[in-house]
């Protein structure tokens, strides 16, 4: 998009004053059409923080370009709010601690909603809805629920929530360090099944399938991801929820997922 600004890039100027970009929506009103109300690090600019290196989300495309699902649902958001926008790639680790001291406005990384950081930070409506689901050869019927886990073998990161949920429903647990390994044991009939959130799943069957795999069942609670912010920054919540809404009203945040997943992951 025009407004964009990479993080590479952070010496070019961008204080262009800038007038509301809506025709009556709520998404940018016209007295923070600057972002004046906002608090903004730099005026009239967004700064996102993103790492950069999480395909298929925040990655950099072979000609080194940021590009993924996350920057361009930031990019789409600024130009709502007649905003440019800056990425700050940034390290997982050191994410948090960068908001809280102020090197950036937001966290657009697939920040997952749960109670311990609702504590501490505000968060948007979020723009990703993804159930945890098993996933087996496309020729298996006999797991269709979690129960039937029991007895089974999965293929699991020892650290992620996925493997709690794996034993909780019983299965022996292989452990792997991540997707590729659990899918490769999987496609090798060396486990019966491995669980993670759809998105992973729908990610690989768009870039690699045919795969031979599908899903099985999936969670009753889907994880929510959603842009986090400082508790000081609720006027740049409620403006970035109006953005959000016209998006998804307009059709603009399927669009983006239909590229990423072959799937509407936004609602």
């Amino acid at each position: 998009m025009s407004r964009r600004i990479t993080a590479l890039v952070l010496t070019a100027a961008a204080a262009v004053a800038l007038t509301a970009c809506s025709s009556g929506g709520s998404a940018a009103p016209s007295a923070s059409a600057e972002g004046d109300d906002y608090g903004l690090v730099t005026a009239n600019t967004l700064t996102v923080a993103t790492e950069g290196t999480y395909r298929p989300f925040s990655f950099h495309d072979d000609s080194g370009d940021l590009v993924g699902f996350d920057v361009e649902i930031a990019e789409a958001v600024a130009d709502k709010l007649g905003l440019e926008v800056v990425f700050q790639e940034t390290q997982w680790d050191a994410i948090f601690a960068g908001l809280d001291a102020g090197r950036f406005d937001v966290i657009g990384n697939q920040v997952s909603i749960n109670p311990e950081r609702e504590e501490k930070y505000l968060f948007s409506e979020p723009y990703t809805v993804s159930p945890g689901v098993i996933v087996v050869p496309e020729d298996d019927d006999s797991i269709t629920s979690f129960d039937d886990l029991a007895g089974k073998t999965t293929a699991q990161s020892l650290t992620s929530n996925w493997y709690e949920l794996a034993q909780e429903s019983g299965a022996t647990v292989e452990a792997v360090e991540g997707w590729a390994q659990a899918v490769a044991l999987l496609q090798q009939g060396r486990v019966d099944a491995t669980i993670n959130d759809e998105l992973t799943f729908l990610d690989y069957e768009k870039s690699e399938g045919p795969t031979g795999l599908k899903i099985a069942a999936e969670t009753d609670e889907p994880g929510l991801s959603a842009f986090a912010f400082t508790k000081d920054k609720g006027a740049l919540v409620e403006a970035i929820d109006g953005a959000l809404a016209e998006l998804r009203e307009e059709g603009v945040l399927a669009e983006i997922s239909e590229k990423y997943f072959g799937a509407d992951v936004t609602q």
